[in-house]
């Protein structure tokens, strides 16, 4: 499975600017951390950001055949780029948007996204775990294996994200009485 992650404007300056705000956490700091998450899950990544809506544009049109899903932070995009929103509808990958901040705890330009309607989640303020969190959300939803299947012989069932008990040739029968 290929996840890609997608930053937007000025998340290269992820844990510089504005650290009160963002934390200080850098891109590569993000990227690190997800790594071993990813190996965990049996999923490859890659990771890109661009700062024009354009180049973000393109990045995601590169994607098709080439991803799974997307976890995608657009910046101040997520709040008025319905190009990008065209641009994930026209290459059909799911995808999770995730903010670093809580936006609906700050300004109110900041608190629409023109992509939440079309991702399968949406994510924020939780820092930079939210990119672990949409992660193993998104592997979960695309049918990644989770760690303890093995252990527990269980499998996932579908978007509802239950499991139920892996086939065995066995038939359970029913007890009447």
């Amino acid at each position: 499975m290929r996840i890609a992650v997608l930053n937007g404007p000025n998340l290269n300056l992820l844990g510089t600017r504005e650290p009160a705000i963002y934390g200080s956490t850098t891109l590569a700091g993000v990227e690190r951390r997800l790594r071993p998450v990813a190996r965990e899950l049996g999923v490859t990544l890659s990771f890109t950001q661009r700062n024009g809506e354009g180049q973000l544009i393109d990045a995601i049109h590169a994607l098709r055949g080439r991803a799974d899903g997307v976890i995608l932070n657009a910046g101040a995009y997520s709040h008025t780029s319905l190009a990008i929103r065209d641009a994930l509808a026209g290459v059909g990958l799911p995808f999770v948007e995730v903010h670093v901040t809580n936006v609906y705890a700050r300004e109110p330009e900041r608190r629409h996204s023109m992509l939440a309607p079309a991702a399968r989640a949406v994510l924020g303020g939780f820092g930079p775990a939210g990119y672990e969190l949409a992660l193993r959300g998104l592997a979960e939803l695309l049918g990644a294996k989770a760690p303890d299947q093995a252990k527990t012989g269980t499998h996932s069932a579908g978007r509802s994200g239950a499991t139920a008990p892996a086939a065995t040739g066995n038939k359970r029968r029913r007890r009447r009485g």
